[in-house]
């Protein structure tokens, strides 16, 4: 594959519409904070990176197409609840891999929110989890 960014856009932004009514969306590994603009108390925010393969994008199979759908509904029905500030892929040439935001009290409740992302489940994908201090978002989702 020349150039895997339109397929992966595809996979990730467009998967909820290949779901179809049938999609059930997997429980969160913890009690989600409702979605506000007003900063929740006690809560850190905690980037995290998702990365699979060097060579995920090129020999993806289609049984990890559908956990990639899975994943995708898993982090907005997250990110509706405003536990997932943001996300989205890296297109780095060297190899995709994801980057999320979320807001958690703990690194272990961030790392368990990583951990119960279907690609994580599946072996998918590796995580890495930092502390983060969110300086620039639009006004309505600042901390």
């Amino acid at each position: 594959m020349k150039n895997p960014a339109p397929f992966l856009l595809s996979v990730l932004l467009f998967a909820p519409l290949t779901l179809g009514a049938q999609t059930t969306t997997p429980a969160p590994a913890q009690a989600a904070p409702a979605a506000s603009s007003a900063p929740v108390q006690g809560l850190k925010s905690w980037f995290i990176r998702l990365v699979p393969r060097s060579t995920f994008l090129q020999d993806m199979t289609e049984d990890e197409k559908k956990v990639m759908q899975a994943h995708y509904v898993y982090w907005k029905d997250l990110f509706n609840k405003g536990v997932c500030v943001f996300g989205g892929p890296v297109l780095n040439p060297t190899g995709v891999y994801g980057v999320l935001a979320v807001r958690a009290a703990t690194e272990d409740e961030a790392r368990a929110l990583a951990a119960g992302d279907p690609s994580v489940k599946a072996g998918i994908n590796k995580i890495e989890v930092a502390e983060m201090k969110i300086a620039f978002l639009p006004k309505a989702h600042q901390e």
